[in-house]
């Protein structure tokens, strides 16, 4: 039996911009109805997140300590602080745009998922992805080993991607990076969890991509192109490829 409500539409519409607006309010800060998250500082030098501006949707978090990243490393960067996220929530620690920009350094897993059972100190695992460089030293000409390979030394770069003064040049690889206690390393967000319930099923619904995947969509529909587009794709295909796939149309 259909439910009947018998409320006036007037009355219906009330109650629902009141459930939405509760619900905005969760996340709407500037109304003081921020979500509270509870933070344990673990260092004496560990510094509490803050957002930078009203409309941030990231907090940023700081490195309690320094921390030298040679090219190729990754390193965990520890924050000194330790969250109580109430459930339902977690955090996701994303890079910071500016570091993404100017240097080498990358979240390695971003975005890394901090469960809201978790009590341990959150770190952030950072990697510099630079190439190490390398050099040839000839040792002795007239010896068995003539070559000497070594990775080259220089300047340590901080994350502005600015030349470090505390570090004397040629102490660390060519392209090390120091992070500085204090630095801002990365962005928390706190963000909704939907868990899901698994049924076993024997199979799926069908749609029109079924099985297809990794890149299988492809980037353009070749039904747009036009014959000269055409003809250039399959000129840049032969050049990379040589004579044989010019042969087997051919043939």
């Amino acid at each position: 039996m259909k439910r009947i409500d018998l409320r006036s539409q007037a009355e219906i519409t009330a109650s629902n911009q009141q459930q939405r607006a509760k619900i905005l309010a969760e996340f709407d800060g500037e109304q003081g109805n921020a979500i509270n998250v509870k933070v344990r500082k673990l260092s004496e030098h560990a510094r509490i997140p803050t957002y930078t501006t009203p409309g941030a949707a990231g907090f940023d978090l700081y490195a309690v300590e320094d921390v030298i990243i040679a090219p190729g490393e990754t390193k965990l960067v520890r924050t000194g602080l330790a969250f109580e996220i109430p459930p339902g929530y977690e955090m996701q620690l994303r890079p910071r745009s500016g570091i993404s920009l100017n240097t080498k350094l990358r979240v390695a897993n971003a975005p890394a998922t901090i469960d809201s059972d978790f009590r341990g100190e959150v770190g952030v695992i950072i990697e510099n992805i630079a190439k190490p460089d390398y050099g040839v030293f000839i040792s002795d000409i007239d010896g068995e080993y003539p070559l000497e390979i070594y990775e080259r030394h220089g300047e340590v770069f901080d994350i502005s991607n600015e030349v470090s003064t505390e570090i004397p040049c040629g102490e660390y690889p060519h392209i090390s990076y120091l992070i500085r206690r204090g630095d801002r390393i990365c962005q928390g967000v706190i963000a909704p969890v939907i868990r899901a319930e698994f049924t076993v099923t024997a199979e799926l619904s069908d749609t029109q991509r079924g099985a297809g995947g990794f890149g299988s969509t492809g980037t353009r529909d070749i039904r747009t192109a036009t014959n000269e587009e055409i003809r250039e794709v399959i000129e840049r295909v032969v050049e990379r490829n040589g004579e044989a796939l010019r042969r087997l149309a051919e043939e």
